[in-house]
């Protein structure tokens, strides 16, 4: 990838690392396209079954560099540009990725940082690490797909208290309002996420694909449509050798085995 934005695969679970522990991962436009062609690599990669996003050092990732982007003010440029440029696809891309994506969220996620952990089918999550929704604080309404995340974990007046106040929300608030999935000790983040990926990656990957498509459907679509939806998705992973293998595995009282087809 890049210095500033690490890759690594091990046993089907890729690993990208925001690498700028010195800014508190603060994501520069070169980080930015370095954390899209990752992303767009985990999905892309039939090797991958499942994809942590994690930070180094202190913080998960404190969002959009603000010292960067002062400097885009200052030159005249559309200084929102990176909305469509990098955050959107980058959103995209982890939200629709047929495979289930971690944040292991190991400090501080803010603004753009936050939205990313948010974006992620899970959030295992340090004691020490906090969301705080800043984009109110810099006179700036919600990006990187917040608007959406936030109302679908904890519902639309949760998400306009976070995002209109601005106020940091610690690991243990995070969890009882269903930002976060787990909470463990600082030094366990990467090792609990990496067992969960494990899992994951094990697991039947082709119906957690089809379990994220009809997620994403039924959240802007009535009940008939999504009915619908989950009949054709249903149809499509009835086919599959791995629903095959494992109900025959069942009959047989055997633990089945999954391939991701």
């Amino acid at each position: 990838m890049s210095d500033s934005v690490l890759w690594s695969l091990d046993d089907a679970v890729a690993t990208i690392t925001l690498n700028r522990p010195q800014a508190r991962n603060a994501l520069t436009a070169e980080m930015k396209d370095a954390l899209l062609a990752a992303v767009r690599q985990a999905a892309a990669d039939a090797a991958v079954r499942a994809v942590i996003i994690t930070g180094a050092g202190q913080a998960f990732c404190s969002g959009q560099d603000l010292r960067e982007h002062a400097d885009v003010l200052a030159s005249g440029e559309e200084p929102t540009a990176t909305v469509r440029q990098h955050y959107n696809p980058i959103i995209t891309t982890i939200m629709t990725m047929p495979k289930p994506v971690i944040a292991a969220v190991n400090g501080n996620a803010a603004g753009a940082g936050a939205s990313l952990a948010l974006a992620c089918d899970f959030r295992v999550a340090a004691r020490r690490a906090s969301l705080l929704m800043a984009f109110a604080r810099v006179g700036l309404a919600a990006d990187s797909g917040a608007s959406v995340t936030l109302q679908r974990l904890a519902g639309a007046a949760k998400a306009t208290e976070l995002l209109m106040l601005a106020e940091p929300v610690d690991a243990e608030h995070a969890l009882a309002t269903g930002l976060f999935t787990t909470v463990v000790a600082d030094d366990e983040v990467l090792p609990q996420a990496t067992r969960l990926a494990a899992r994951l990656a094990e697991g039947p990957t082709a119906a957690y694909a089809g379990i994220k498509a009809q997620l994403l459907f039924s959240a802007t679509h009535g009940l008939a449509e999504s009915l619908e939806h989950e009949a054709q998705v249903q149809a499509e992973l009835g086919r599959t050798a791995d629903h095959r293998a494992a109900t025959l595995a069942f009959t047989r009282k055997e633990r089945p085995v999954f391939h991701g087809g």
